[in-house]
């Protein structure tokens, strides 16, 4: 019986050491697993996706209008408001000026492995553009890809953003006129801080 007594607490205390040496097992497989789940190498759609949130913030500068178009004067400055939204999901684009009484919306965001944008146009079309980007990664260009709504007054067709630094960046848009007549608007834009006191 004594012997019984004794045996019990050692065949215990094998069992609690054959599970801890499981947990530790286990433990030391997550990280493998989830460091082979965050090593797996970005698209190049996801890379540049991150370079145009990190533009998040407000900017300002002047826009060169080619031809020059009575609506738009050249020099004048824009505002632009770039935010991160739907859980980081999607990148609303705002461009407005002291003449225009709305600002069009644009968005961007991925699509599967594109990087795609949709600009909603004052003129009541909706174009899509699908990316690429330059081997530094600093610029990144909108191709036409299809459009819905009437494309009477013409379209969106092309959109390049480059990154200068954190506080500088250029767009430049290409729009159809009627007549499939191409007008070009450079914008070079500085951040702007909102913030009072800094």
């Amino acid at each position: 019986m004594k012997s019984h007594r004794f045996m019990l607490p050692v065949l215990l205390m094998a069992l609690a050491t054959v599970a801890f040496a499981q947990s530790d097992a286990q433990k030391s497989d997550a990280p493998k697993h989830a460091m082979k789940k965050s090593e797996a190498p970005k698209s190049q759609a996801q890379k540049a996706f991150e370079n145009l949130k990190a533009l998040a913030g407000n900017w300002e500068g002047p826009a060169t209008v080619q031809p020059p178009v009575p609506e738009m004067q050249n020099g004048k400055p824009m505002q632009v408001s770039l935010r991160v939204t739907s859980m980081g999901n999607l990148l609303m684009h705002e461009m407005k000026s002291e003449d225009r009484p709305d600002d069009p919306i644009t968005t961007i965001y991925l699509d599967g492995d594109q990087l795609l944008l949709t600009h909603y146009c004052d003129a009541g079309n909706r174009p899509r553009m699908k990316a690429k980007t330059s081997p530094d990664g600093k610029t990144v260009e909108f191709d036409f890809v299809d459009i819905t709504g009437n494309t009477k007054y013409g379209h969106m067709h092309h959109a390049v953003f480059t990154a200068i630094d954190e506080n500088h960046h250029t767009e430049d848009w290409t729009f159809i006129l009627a007549g499939d007549k191409p007008m070009h608007a450079h914008f070079d834009l500085k951040r702007v801080n909102t913030v009072a006191g800094k």
